[in-house]
């Protein structure tokens, strides 16, 4: 007979079925964000951990000193074009006070370092905050289209400054791209939320996984010995 001990093959059978239980209801869109939109289990945990993360990625500030130190000093760039984005990358530099021209497959930037970045980093900034309606207002293009242009314009850059022997520069336009557009648009739309602020609700969930990982492992157990196998010395 396949059940040698019947008291742990339905214990282990039992927590296995909950187990199930539990991760069905979790697969379902059974709680709601702050909007009111329906979200399963996994997508608010998600939702969450994505707010706590954006709560601790708010840099602009300290890129805000470092990019005080290359204020006023000019600048010529020759990176490779993004042909789809060509449009917008010159649009964007006439924007902030630069000329932008292109060549061939190349683009060609001229201006004061200091006022390109200063540019880009309020666009990470107000993208961080949800607002697309400045950027918008002053772009008069989409704000994750001038993100975009930004990004794969300044990323080219760095090579391009280091090229030059600028490597200070080169630095704090790097600074700006991973701590200010970067942390904005791959944040945009995300609420905010800080550690602090939900201490109890983080506590639960990670005890909630370590529970329930322990609930599977032991169910697996449990199960194992009521039809015979189990580990000895």
């Amino acid at each position: 007979m396949l059940i040698h001990q019947r008291k742990p093959f339905v214990k282990g059978a039992l927590l296995l079925f909950t187990f199930a239980s539990v991760c069905i209801f979790l697969l379902f869109p059974m709680l709601h964000d702050e909007y009111g939109n329906h979200l399963t289990g996994l997508e608010y945990a998600d939702s969450v951990f994505n707010s706590l993360s954006k709560g601790s990625s708010y840099f602009v500030p300290a890129v805000r000193e470092t990019v005080e130190t290359v204020k006023g000093s000019p600048v010529e760039l020759n990176v490779a074009l993004k042909h789809e984005l060509a449009e917008a990358m010159v649009k964007v530099y006439e924007t902030c006070g630069a000329q932008a021209q292109i060549n061939g497959n190349r683009l060609l930037i001229k201006g004061d370092l200091g006022g390109i970045l200063t540019a880009a980093t309020d666009v990470g900034d107000r993208l961080y905050f949800n607002d697309t309606k400045t950027i918008e207002d002053k772009y008069h293009q989409p704000a994750l289209l001038v993100a975009r242009a930004f990004w794969y314009s300044l990323n080219p850059a760095v090579k391009d400054l280091q090229r030059q022997g600028r490597i200070q520069d080169a630095k704090v336009v790097d600074q700006v791209i991973r701590r200010a557009l970067e942390p904005g648009n791959n944040f945009y739309s995300v609420p905010v939320a800080k550690v602090s602020d939900h201490i109890l609700l983080i506590v639960v969930m990670l005890a909630f996984y370590i529970i329930y990982t322990l609930w599977y492992g032991f169910g697996i157990m449990e199960l194992f010995q009521g039809i015979g196998l189990s580990l000895h010395k």
